[in-house]
């Protein structure tokens, strides 16, 4: 297969797991290339749920390479967590993880800092953080004074943290947080890296060997294009670059090596936390996509808000990314509703947007423009080809694929790795 980006047109949460887990077979490496433990993928194999937030979904085929790339910001404690449930679930790891010792560490503090920072903003200014830490971690990294995977080798490791520490103190202290116990983290971390000490490694050096020597790469994205720190509702994203660009920078593999990216989008819509949503639904059409999509968040749990879908987000994602096809996803979750609106603009204080507009206060007010198609009112979750859909589905489908330009590649009809429906890819 092509060297492949895939990444999600939305807010997260579009089932790039699911998708993944149905590539992951057909090339030799998966690599995740941006976000850290504040993401998770949920892929469901026959009667086994697998539920993963640092690992690249690649873990649960045997005999597949998997990176964690320079982009991620790692906790170590969760992934020496994450790497042992694998292995109680009998996913054998063996010498198929690479983590990058140039990715940058989350500690403790960080998570104390998020939740901190966090508690200090008026309600109508939070963020939604998962308080994982992920923002103080890349803040971190920006500002030059962060640590790496690969420090967790150094013999200086303790050294190193305990001036971290100083800093962070000083702050959470002075925001009226509790310190972090350092010598505890120190113990904590350092119990953390020798289960993924054996992984660490020279991430650059494997990709370029792995694109010279003709083997294919699928670039693991988290969250979704809606939440990236430059192009996403801005400030209510998250810290590092979620679209197909950020597969560059967080992996080291040149432009020139990506051949294809696949776009992963929901055929209808959701959020996680806070900031604008406008086809957001809270009524029963609401709760009936939040139950029958199970729209809970895999790492946190949170209930996601739900709505009809937005082709001005999908447009505007397509713009950024540069698709060549759709991964829709739970077109199985619209089976039981009698008419299906379609938001196709926006509109506000008289003037009508067709892409998303950078002001979120503009964003916030506006109303979306709805165009209506029936329903199909029947069962999806075993149709194995697109041509035996109802065609009131199949109608919906290739509507989305008209408003936003985009050609349909891969359906999906159901959690499982058989409800998913081969188009044009």
């Amino acid at each position: 297969m092509a060297n492949t980006v895939l990444v999600g047109a939305q807010w997260g949460d579009e089932g790039k797991g699911k998708i993944i887990d149905v590539l992951t077979s057909e090339v030799d490496v998966v690599v995740r290339f941006q976000g850290g433990n504040n993401a998770g993928h949920t892929v469901k194999v026959d009667d086994m749920k697998y539920v993963l937030h640092l690992l690249p979904s690649g873990m649960l085929h045997e005999g597949k390479q998997c990176v964690i790339g320079n982009g991620v910001v790692i906790d170590p404690v969760a992934l020496a967590a994450e790497i042992d449930e694998l292995r109680e679930q009998g996913i054998e790891i063996g010498d198929r993880l690479l983590i990058s010792d140039r990715a940058h560490i989350v500690f403790p503090y960080h998570g104390a800092l998020d939740a901190a920072r966090e508690a200090a903003r008026r309600p109508d200014k939070k963020i939604g953080t998962t308080k994982r830490g992920i923002g103080p971690a890349y803040g971190d990294k920006v500002s030059r004074v962060g640590l790496r995977i690969g420090d967790l080798l150094d013999p200086t490791f303790p050294q190193l943290v305990a001036e971290r520490m100083d800093e962070a103190n000083r702050v959470l202290v002075a925001m009226g947080a509790e310190p972090i116990d350092t010598a505890a983290l120190i113990a904590s971390t350092s119990e953390a890296a020798r289960v993924i000490a054996p992984f660490i490694g020279d991430s650059i050096t494997f990709l370029s060997e792995a694109v010279a020597a003709g083997q294919s790469i699928l670039f693991e994205g988290a969250q979704g294009t809606m939440l990236d720190i430059d192009f996403g509702t801005y400030p209510f994203v998250t810290s590092s670059n979620t679209t197909a660009g950020g597969a560059c920078a967080g992996t080291g593999v040149p432009p020139n090596r990506i051949d294809r990216v696949l776009g992963v989008i929901k055929t209808y819509t959701t959020r996680v936390g806070e900031g604008p949503f406008p086809t957001e639904l809270q009524d029963e059409i609401g709760a009936l996509l939040a139950k029958e999509g199970h729209e809970f968040g895999a790492t946190t749990g949170r209930p996601r808000r739900c709505g009809w879908f937005d082709a001005v987000v999908a447009r505007y994602s397509t713009m950024i990314n540069g698709f060549d096809f759709w991964a829709m996803t739970k077109l199985d979750v619209m089976d039981k509703i009698e008419t299906i609106k379609i938001c196709v603009a926006y509109e506000c204080d008289g003037t009508r947007y067709e892409t998303v507009p950078h002001n979120i206060r503009i964003l916030q007010r506006c109303t979306p423009v709805y165009e209506e198609m029936p329903g199909w009112q029947t069962p999806t979750t075993e149709v194995t080809r697109f041509d035996d859909l109802p065609q009131a589905a199949k109608d919906y489908v290739n509507r989305l694929c008209e408003l936003t330009g985009v050609k349909l590649g891969i359906l999906s009809v159901g959690a499982q790795r058989k409800s998913t429906l081969r188009v044009g890819i």
